[in-house]
């Protein structure tokens, strides 16, 4: 049974673009079901990790928002880190699933129990499931909702949207 989610923000969590203003700062949009299928799976006791490669303010407040407690910015060997955050936890990888949508995904990507990707992904990145929503479009529900599938866990998650 999955206890742990690994998130990846650019690509995953948002289709990958940043939009920069004229003053110079940069924005990203993050998707309302994403959001939601992220609440819920928190509320069933389960948890989330988001490892990303840059480091951005509005990552953190929407880390903030979304009540996940670990977050990890500028994170050059996400592997590293992913195994820092289970000795934490006292977890392993097998109780563990992740999307990414790069290279830079790959060996998290091979460590835990279920991978997944996001449909417009690097079509080289080797995974257990590739989504049908595009990242920023809903891959992340969707990961969450097929996770919840295969652990048994559908009459507890629609319980949680009554």
């Amino acid at each position: 049974m999955i206890e742990l989610i690994f998130l990846d923000v650019d690509g995953c969590l948002t289709d990958g673009g940043i939009i920069y203003t004229s003053e110079g700062k940069f924005i990203q949009k993050f998707n309302v079901k994403d959001g939601a299928a992220i609440e819920a799976w928190l509320k069933l006791g389960k948890q989330i990790a988001i490892i990303t490669g840059r480091t951005c303010p509005c990552v953190k407040q929407r880390a903030e928002d979304l009540k996940i407690s670990i977050l990890k910015q500028g994170v050059r060997d996400k592997l590293a880190c992913a195994e820092g955050i289970l000795r934490e936890l006292g977890l392993s990888f097998e109780r563990c699933a992740a999307i990414g949508d790069y290279y830079n995904d790959q060996a998290l990507l091979e460590a835990v129990a279920l991978s997944f990707k996001p449909k417009d992904a690097c079509e080289d990145l080797a995974v257990d499931v590739r989504l049908g929503k595009k990242g920023g479009c809903g891959a992340v529900a969707q990961m969450i909702e097929s996770i919840i599938q295969k652990d048994g866990l559908k009459a507890q998650w629609d319980e949680l949207w009554r």
